[in-house]
């Protein structure tokens, strides 16, 4: 769990330069498995994550060690900036698969979005767990709405990341302009979290899984009062333009440290993707290792806990996969293909 916290913020990091490390460690957990790693004739295969503040980069480099150790690959995860950026790397074969919000996974397999008229042949393998998005801020900003962001300095996250698609979606449902009502800044979950406490910026927005270890040790900083902005009451908007990917949630008061109540928010559920060329018993392969090892999975972050075969196969926004499919009827689940 430490891992990613020692990587965070070293913005110089190179994706073949993480590639080479992950497949050395194995993802996060393999340090006791370098036999493995190291074992000639396996097929490489690469999960393109997010940042390193964020839980993608955990959860990828967790998953990318039980494939290495039960599913016969040597796989690695790699630093990137999240889901757009990952279905781009999906659609051009630099990686094997990647952690989407479904969001951005329904806009890339219709073409819509920041793929306006380029649909790319992506398909489902599972649905993992939820993001919730947080809306971050301190005590004395006088922010408790959405719209009091109106002219404040905000992070709206990593270009091309799937916070990012889904704090414009956020601000406009706010009624904010987020290309002319705020102050922008694109920064990623580690380096939001840096720049709200330095005074730097007002706010930011962060969509992930809980907790999220740059959001939490923000809240357990000395002399910081983190705030979290409910924004429940804009889903219908959002819903009503973007479609049924989005929904209530909640993240609990004890998540954070200092938090004083439930914060309600908008949820969309994260999917793992491939390219609908991958090969049929390595998709098979993918999915029955992560619902068998789920444990394990759970050791490196426990967002997997919220991970499961029901949730796995109820995704709408993109197909499955045929290997993922027969799995899942497998286990008498029929998902769509």
């Amino acid at each position: 769990m430490k891992f990613d916290r020692l990587l965070e913020g070293n913005k110089d990091i190179k994706r073949r330069d993480f590639l080479k490390l992950t497949s050395a460690l194995g993802g996060i957990a393999l340090l006791g498995n370098a036999g493995n790693v190291l074992a000639q004739g396996k097929k490489r295969i690469s999960i393109a994550t997010g940042g390193m503040g964020g839980v993608y980069f955990v959860i990828g480099g967790g998953l990318a060690s039980i494939l290495t150790k039960y599913a016969g690959v040597e796989a690695a995860a790699e630093v990137t900036a999240a889901s757009v950026d990952n279905c781009k790397l999906i659609n051009a074969k630099k990686s094997d698969m990647g952690l989407i919000m479904a969001d951005t996974g329904y806009d890339a397999f219709k073409g819509l979005g920041n793929f306006k008229g380029k649909p790319l042949p992506l398909r489902t393998l599972s649905v993992l767990y939820p993001n919730l998005m947080h809306v971050v801020t301190l005590e004395g900003k006088g922010i408790k709405k959405v719209a009091d962001l109106k002219g404040k300095r905000v992070s709206t996250g990593s270009p091309r990341s799937g916070t990012e698609v889904k704090a414009r979606r956020v601000l406009e449902a706010g009624g904010i302009d987020p290309d002319k009502d705020i102050k922008k800044d694109r920064l990623g979950a580690g380096e939001s979290a840096g720049a709200l406490k330095d005074g730097k910026i007002d706010a930011y927005f962060w969509d992930g899984g809980v907790p999220t270890s740059s959001v939490l040790d923000l809240s357990a900083s000395p002399g910081v009062k983190m705030v979290l902005i409910g924004h429940e009451d804009l889903i219908p908007k959002m819903t009503g333009k973007y479609g049924p990917v989005y929904y209530p949630s909640i993240i609990p008061k004890k998540v954070y440290t200092g938090m004083e109540n439930d914060t309600q928010v908008a949820a969309v559920g994260n999917l793992l993707l491939c390219h609908q060329d991958m090969d049929e018993k390595l998709a098979y392969d993918i999915v029955k290792t992560m619902f068998e090892h789920l444990k394990e999975l759970a050791a490196i972050h426990k967002e997997a806990l919220h991970i499961n075969l029901k949730d796995g196969g109820a995704s709408k926004a993109v197909p499955y996969h045929k290997g993922a499919a027969k799995y899942f009827k497998e286990k008498g689940i029929t998902v769509p293909v």
